[in-house]
């Protein structure tokens, strides 16, 4: 089974770790698994990325580069926020703001070509194979009903109305029925939650439609100029909270990577993201509590094995004390999960710089 390995350079203008660093790590891993390609990213220094891609293309080995889309990034760029329901911009930082989760507009065309430029300027010299699309969708629970309730910027208000939707009746039903807004009339395995209320369902339904053809959008210009088009995805149960739509968002995609992360309690985890539901409406009916076993898993790459792009589901390779208490036997446990369902590879998460040796010794014989 193919192998892709994320590295995390850092936010801002400098990398956290030196080209030749990188490289060694990626060479200890490529000389023990089969690594096809690289996603790397975020910082925006040019001659990092060109050191590891002269290695990287010397061996065969794809190198993609790991672009946040819908999110407040500093930069020379001011995107347009995301504004929710209630008539408030959620924050974007203007400074470096590292562990923290910020949201823009995912309609606006400042924002899409916001996208563009910052390839353009400071990645577009760099050999790069592909780009790898991060952040494509809307603030989760994690900052409470503002984040899901969004967004309803005039842009985005013009994008409801023209499909049948009123922001404002939204507004008003989720004042007069709050957490009940939320109730769930089923929420099957593959994620494809229905709410109770016609009009609740339908603002969600149309918040996917938006997120995905923004995202449509971005993969053409990029596959446009011959590049391979990698997306971030919440895992199937819990994407449709964050306006991630599997058939609508993959239409211009050439792999996907779900975010299958049963031991990360912070965003994107499933039981993370499954205790901020809770936490933020309490009395919603019909909320589900899982298990994220083996077997939990497996329902999950069930979900996705129909799809026509390719799939390198994302596992936990990383450790932190508190926010991801992974152990070689638990990436054991799922990249022989991935194996089992035959998917083209596994991507080995989220930042291969900071996986303990036992971590990718277990990878290596998995």
């Amino acid at each position: 089974m193919k192998k892709m390995l994320q590295v995390f350079t850092g936010f801002g203008r400098k990398s956290e770790d030196s080209p030749e660093d990188i490289i060694r790590r990626i060479a200890e891993c490529s000389s023990r698994m089969e690594v096809d390609k690289i996603i790397i990213g975020w910082n925006t220094e040019p001659s990092v990325y060109r050191k590891v891609g002269d290695d990287l293309h010397r061996h065969g080995i794809k190198m993609l580069l790991w672009l946040p889309v819908f999110s407040g990034i500093p930069d020379v760029f001011l995107p347009d926020p995301a504004i929710d329901i209630f008539g408030n911009p959620l924050p974007v930082p203007y400074v470096d703001d590292s562990e923290t989760f910020h949201f823009v507009c995912p309609s606006s065309p400042l924002n899409i070509q916001i996208v563009r430029e910052r390839y353009e300027k400071f990645f577009s010299s760099c050999g790069f194979d592909g780009v790898f699309l991060d952040r494509i969708r809307t603030q989760s629970f994690v900052s409470g009903v503002s984040g899901i309730l969004s967004c309803a910027c005039a842009h985005c208000r013009s994008l409801f109305l023209r499909k049948g939707v009123n922001p404002d009746e939204v507004r008003k039903l989720y004042e007069s029925r709050k957490d009940h807004f939320f109730d769930i009339a089923s929420w099957p395995m593959n994620g494809a939650l229905v709410l109770k209320d016609p009009l609740a369902q339908r603002f969600i339904e149309v918040k996917e439609q938006i997120i995905a053809d923004s995202v449509c959008e971005i993969a053409e210009y990029f596959r446009c100029r011959g590049l391979i088009v990698g997306l971030d995805l919440f895992a199937p149960v819990v994407s449709r909270l964050v306006g991630q739509n599997y058939a609508l968002i993959t239409r211009n995609a050439d792999f996907i990577k779900p975010m299958l992360y049963r031991r990360t309690e912070a965003p994107a985890g499933v039981g993370y993201e499954l205790s901020l539901f809770e936490k933020a409406v309490p009395d919603a009916v019909g909320k589900i509590r899982l298990d994220t076993d083996a077997a939990f898993l497996h329902t999950q790459l069930d979900v996705i094995e129909n799809l026509p792009c390719e799939k390198y589901p994302g596992i936990e390779i990383n450790y932190d004390k508190e926010i991801v208490k992974t152990d070689a036997g638990y990436i054991s446990e799922s990249l022989n999960a991935v194996k089992a369902h035959d998917f083209e590879g596994a991507a080995l998460c989220w930042n291969i710089m900071r996986a303990p040796r036992e971590h990718i010794n277990a990878a290596a014989l998995s």
